[in-house]
């Protein structure tokens, strides 16, 4: 699952920087199922945290997922533009935390919640 990249970005990038706006607007194009994911967590924040726990419909949607918050600079582009900490597990459960959030984040994203997190219907995600 790659983005897709218009000339005129990939031009852009060519000759420098690109800015957080152009980048996010080829994410969300190339990446709609990781973008709507995403946008529902955050949008269903409450006390700084909102996860999802839904599995995505098929591989195409996982990778999408898979994709956006494996690479750091769609996660950190991802987490600007929300004004968020982003983390994951097992493949589809995305987690939304407020940046004040320090231990309920620590918490999450430790060995132990993790494990906690396993189900023999997750083995081959």
């Amino acid at each position: 699952m790659s983005l897709t990249v218009d000339d005129r970005l990939l031009d852009q990038a060519r000759k420098g920087e690109v800015d957080d706006a152009a980048f996010l607007a080829c994410v969300r194009t190339s990446l709609p199922y990781a973008w709507e994911v995403i946008s529902d967590v955050v949008g269903r924040m409450r006390d700084g945290f909102a996860d999802n726990q839904t599995p995505p419909p098929d591989e195409e949607a996982r990778g999408q997922l898979l994709r956006a918050l494996a690479s750091d600079a769609m996660r950190g582009a991802l987490e600007r533009h929300f004004g968020v900490r982003l983390a994951f597990q097992n493949c589809h459960r995305v987690a939304a935390f407020a940046p004040s959030a320090t231990d309920r984040y620590a918490t999450f994203t430790s060995p132990r919640a993790q494990l906690l997190n396993q189900s023999p219907d997750l083995v081959d995600c």
